[in-house]
């Protein structure tokens, strides 16, 4: 069950696919990009700051430390200042992954929620539960995107992996 290889997968379909949104996100003025759209966390960098926090967090709990809290919003001007953080981000989690263990999913993560609440999994179900929230919200912006005006990338998995298959050809 979710090995390394697996695991490093799903990180590099994150990163991937966050990219190709911040690219689209790139094309919006400040005030597009900082608008309230009234989406579940504002707009484009409410949700996109969500998802960069998310990503911060569980990397936190995977490596032992559980955050009390995850950036906010207001921290990012604008999308190079989003993206410069991701991208401290990345090569912080990479790593990480660069120390995994081929049989590292097993692994048992113990953590606390934002709350305080403690729990613990297998990292394999966390890692994946982290690549999904990725998507979902990623599904959210790309909704966000168009209606600023803006054709969104696509981020499917498949998409990832037929990208990836036809590079290594």
């Amino acid at each position: 069950m979710g090995g390394r290889e697996a695991i490093v997968r799903l990180f590099d379909y994150t990163d991937w696919a966050n990219h190709r949104i911040l690219d689209a996100a790139l094309a919006l003025t400040v005030d597009d990009f900082r608008r309230d759209l009234r989406g579940s966390h504002g707009g484009v960098r409410g949700t996109l700051a969500h998802l960069y926090g998310a990503e911060l967090v569980w990397l936190e709990r995977f490596k032992g430390v559980s955050p009390s809290s995850g950036p906010d919003e207001s921290e990012f001007e604008d999308v190079a200042a989003l993206r410069e953080r991701w991208t401290a981000l990345e090569k912080h989690r990479r790593a990480w992954l660069d120390s995994l263990a081929d049989d590292a999913g097993g692994q048992v993560v113990a953590y606390r929620n934002l709350k305080g609440d403690a729990f613990s999994s297998a990292l394999w179900p966390l890692v994946q539960h982290v690549a999904n929230h990725g998507s979902y919200h990623r599904g959210q912006v790309v909704v966000l995107l168009r209606q600023l005006g803006v054709k969104p990338p696509a981020t499917d998995l498949v998409a990832f992996d037929r990208e990836r298959s036809a590079a290594r050809a």
